[in-house]
C-alpha cells in the first residue's frame, strides 16, 4: 500500500469513528402530532360564533406547539387590542399547559412571579391549552366578551367541536 493509500485509509477509518460518535445508533426523530389550520380555523371560528350568539363580540387566536399563530381572526365589531389579547392568551396557556386563568390565579398568591415579565406572558382568563393525551400541542384564547370566564366558554365551545380530531 502506498503512503497516499494509507493516508486516505487512515482518513476514512477516522471518519468514520467520528460520524459513528456523533450519531447514536439509538438517535431518532421526534414523532409529534401538530394542529392543522382546518382544526385550527373551526375552533376560532366556533368560539367567535358561540360568543356572538350569547352577545359578547370577541376575537380569537390558536396558536400550535411552539407558540406560533396557527389562525386570529378579529371578530366583527371588537376593539383592536382584542387581537394582542387573544394571542397573549393563547401563548401564556401553550406555554405553561394550563388555562391562562391559572396563571391570573398564581399571581394574586404571588406577584412578584418572574415569568409574568416575559413577553406575551399575560395574566388574564380566556384561554384553554390544546391537548392530544398529556401532550399540549397547541392552545386557543379569546378576548372581548365581558369577563375571561366568558371568553374562555367560548373557547371551550371550540375545543368541544375537535375533540373528536384531537385523539
Amino acid at each position: 500500500m502506498s503512503s497516499a493509500e494509507l493516508r486516505l485509509a487512515t482518513i476514512a477509518a477516522a471518519s468514520a469513528c467520528v460520524f459513528a460518535w456523533a450519531a447514536p445508533a439509538d438517535a431518532q426523530l421526534l414523532d409529534h402530532k401538530d394542529l392543522t389550520a382546518s382544526i385550527a380555523m373551526t375552533i376560532a371560528q366556533t368560539a367567535i360564533e358561540t360568543c356572538k350568539a350569547n352577545g359578547y363580540a370577541v376575537s380569537a387566536t390558536v396558536v400550535g406547539r411552539n407558540g406560533e399563530i396557527i389562525v386570529q381572526v378579529r371578530g366583527d365589531n371588537t376593539p383592536p387590542h382584542t387581537m394582542e389579547n387573544s394571542f397573549r392568551k393563547a401563548y401564556t396557556a401553550r406555554t405553561l399547559r394550563s388555562p391562562s386563568g391559572t396563571l391570573a390565579e398564581r399571581v394574586k398568591a404571588d406577584p412578584t412571579l418572574p415569568f409574568i415579565h416575559l413577553s406575551n406572558i399575560i395574566a388574564f382568563q380566556g384561554a384553554l391549552p390544546i391537548k392530544v393525551g398529556d401532550e399540549t400541542i397547541g392552545a386557543a384564547g379569546a378576548s372581548g366578551a365581558p369577563g375571561g370566564e366568558k371568553d374562555e366558554a367560548c373557547i371551550k365551545a371550540g375545543l368541544d367541536k375537535v375533540a373528536e380530531q384531537l385523539k
